[in-house]
C-alpha cells in the first residue's frame, strides 16, 4: 500500500490525539483491533466489545465512562454495533465518533478495519 509523508504525519497526530484523551475509552471490535493500536502509539485505555459477550453487559460497564470513543469497524457489522451500542447508552455517557470520522479521511477510505492500522506500524515507531 502506498504511504505518502503527509498521512504518515496525520496518522501519528492522530494517535497523540487519541493519547491526550486520558477521561475517555477507546472502544474496538477485538483482540486484533486493539493490538493495532498499541502497535502504532496508542498508550491509552482500550476495551474490546467481543469480551463481554453480549450488548447489554458491555453498555453496563462502559457507561462509566465520561466519554466512550468508538472505533469500531467500518463494515457492515461495525456500524450495526455502532448503532445499537448508541442506542443503548446515548442517554448515559458522551459518544465520541469524530475519531473514526478522522481516520476515514486521513487514509481517504484506505482503512476499513482498525485492525489494517498496523500497515503503519513501521513507519511510526
Amino acid at each position: 500500500m502506498q504511504v505518502s509523508l503527509q498521512e504518515i504525519q496525520d496518522i501519528q497526530n492522530f494517535v497523540d490525539m487519541l493519547n491526550n484523551q486520558t477521561q475517555s475509552i477507546v472502544v474496538v471490535e477485538g483482540k486484533r483491533d486493539e493490538l493495532a493500536l498499541k502497535k502504532i502509539g496508542f498508550s491509552g485505555k482500550v476495551i474490546q466489545f467481543h469480551k463481554f459477550g453480549g450488548i447489554t453487559r458491555f453498555s453496563d460497564h462502559i457507561a462509566n465512562y465520561d466519554t466512550v470513543i468508538m472505533l469500531l469497524d467500518g463494515d457492515r457489522k461495525g456500524g450495526y454495533l455502532t448503532a445499537r451500542i448508541i442506542y443503548q447508552i446515548q442517554r448515559r455517557t458522551r459518544i465520541d465518533l469524530s475519531y473514526k470520522k478522522k481516520l476515514v479521511e486521513i487514509t481517504k477510505g484506505k482503512i476499513r478495519f482498525i485492525e489494517q492500522l498496523v500497515c503503519y506500524e513501521s513507519y511510526l515507531v
